[in-house]
């Protein structure tokens, strides 16, 4: 097979990130929350793997018709912003009002950022909160808080997008790597396992979610209050 033919086959796995996405889309049309983000997560999946795989076979060089960034960023407003703003206005976790002003924060700040030129720091992760709604949602299914401090949590994540605040990329950001890895894929099993058990509030997998969530969303603002060493 041709380089040609591989960059082209990696644009097409990315590709299906977009199959996934109205698969989880039907799914909350009908409520069925656990089967959407199961196949969220299978979206996530695929856009964990397909980055290393583009930047392996050169798509840029190779399959140059297409355009993986752009690719990449449309499947990720569906998945990471769009069906998880849904999710959470449908879902009754945010009555009245305070669902309307959640979805419109949500998808307005995360459009805004989307486009924004400076995303990335030197160090490959993403300058503010990189708009990964889809992983902060399922941990409000999982622990249904009281929809005032989901309202407080939208609002001071939406703000953190445009902070300068350093938020890793748990493959491309090499410090730490060797913790935000297996921590991400940490997440993706227990994010399964709490989708899977339809989020019984006895299962262990809430606390293994909260916990990778949390390290996910803070280890690069502890990067940096901790000075790299040389």
């Amino acid at each position: 097979m041709t380089p040609q033919a591989k960059a082209l086959l990696v644009h097409l796995f990315t590709a299906t990130g977009a199959v996934f996405a109205m698969l989880a889309m039907l799914a909350a049309a009908e409520a069925k929350w656990s089967l959407m983000f199961l196949w969220l997560i299978v979206a996530f999946a695929v856009d964990g793997i397909d980055g290393p795989l583009a930047r392996h076979y050169d798509v840029k060089q190779n399959a140059p018709r297409f355009d993986g960034v752009l690719l990449d960023l449309i499947i990720d407003y569906l998945t990471y912003v769009f069906i998880p703003a849904f999710a959470l206005f449908k879902s009754g976790l945010l009555p009245g009002w305070t669902g309307w002003v959640a979805i419109i924060i949500i998808t307005f700040a995360s459009a805004v950022y989307f486009c924004h030129g400076n995303m990335k720091t030197k160090d490959n992760s993403f300058s503010g909160f990189p708009g990964c709604w889809n992983m902060v949602v399922i941990v409000l299914f999982a622990l249904s808080p009281n929809f005032w401090v989901i309202l407080a949590l939208v609002s001071l994540i939406s703000v953190a997008m445009f902070l300068p605040l350093k938020f890793i990329h748990p493959v491309r950001t090499e410090r730490w790597r060797r913790v935000s890895l297996p921590m991400a894929l940490a997440w993706v099993f227990f994010a399964g396992w709490a989708a899977w058990v339809d989020f019984h509030p006895q299962s262990w997998a809430h606390w293994g979610l909260l916990i990778t969530t949390l390290y996910l969303l803070f280890a690069g603002i502890m990067q940096q209050l901790i000075p790299a060493r040389d």
